[in-house]
């Protein structure tokens, strides 16, 4: 029972980092200084990722269109394999894929990059000097992410229908531009808008709660690690949730 009164501590630590850091995205891109963190932040959250999930992305697509193809094959409905696996990258799998490579690449650094400044004091240097760690920290790195979530998500929907399309011309004998074809003409805009926009939450939560693990370390160098491992989890843990609960609603 223990774990309770720290799951409601810790989420409301989270909120408080949150509702902090968004009062601050104007000043993040009107000024010049903070906007430069900003850039930075996009940097290493998308083009630093690209090989991780280019690979993920690519393999994912493969093994969609590999398992499905096999299966409509037993009833010669291969012409259906495009159309198939693009559905399932625009409303689930190109943002889930998206923000599990998120939360391992970039939240787990911004968690230990946080917790480090955390035990060595850093932070409490920036409060004494007036300077708000989620103005100056926090703010910068969710909006990073929040921004370049879909960027990525998109690209994992492009990279996994390459691969079902190499996978289904090398070993299901489906025309590549057939399954392009048919991708294509069952992609709809409200599919698309639901996986960018899933994609969007799962980047401000993964940003909320590996900045709030970060600011909330302790207990020195186990400490950081500690953090950095309840990021990742929890990161895990609510794309799951919150994906399901979006997909319920839309779907």
């Amino acid at each position: 029972m223990r774990f309770v009164p720290s799951f409601i501590s810790s989420m409301g630590f989270a909120g408080l980092i949150l509702a902090r850091s968004v009062q601050y995205f104007p000043y993040v891109l009107v000024f010049s200084r903070p906007r430069a963190d900003l850039f930075r932040q996009l940097y290493a959250t998308g083009i630093r990722t690209l090989p991780v999930v280019t690979v993920v992305s690519l393999f994912m697509g493969m093994i969609l269109s590999l398992q499905v193809g096999l299966e409509l094959a037993r009833f010669n409905q291969e012409l259906y394999l495009g159309a198939a696996v693009m559905l399932t990258l625009l409303r689930e799998m190109g943002a889930f894929c998206c923000g599990i490579c998120l939360a391992a690449c970039v939240g787990s650094a911004i968690a230990a990059e946080l917790g480090t400044m955390k035990v060595n004091d850093e932070i409490d240097a920036l409060k004494i000097m007036g300077i708000p760690p989620e103005r100056f920290l926090a703010a910068p790195r969710i909006l990073a992410l929040v921004l370049m979530a879909p960027v990525v998500a998109f690209y994992c929907c492009i990279m996994g229908t390459l691969g079902g399309g190499i996978v289904g011309a090398t070993q299901l004998n489906v025309d590549f531009q057939q399954f392009m074809s048919g991708a294509l003409w069952m992609a709809e805009s409200k599919d698309l808008f639901v996986g960018i926009g899933k994609s969007a939450l799962f980047g401000l939560l993964i940003g909320v709660i590996s900045v709030s693990e970060g600011l909330g370390t302790n207990l020195g160098a186990i400490g950081v690690g500690k953090s950095t491992q309840r990021a990742v989890i929890v990161s895990f843990l609510a794309i799951l949730i919150s994906g399901y609960m979006v997909s319920r609603v839309f779907y």
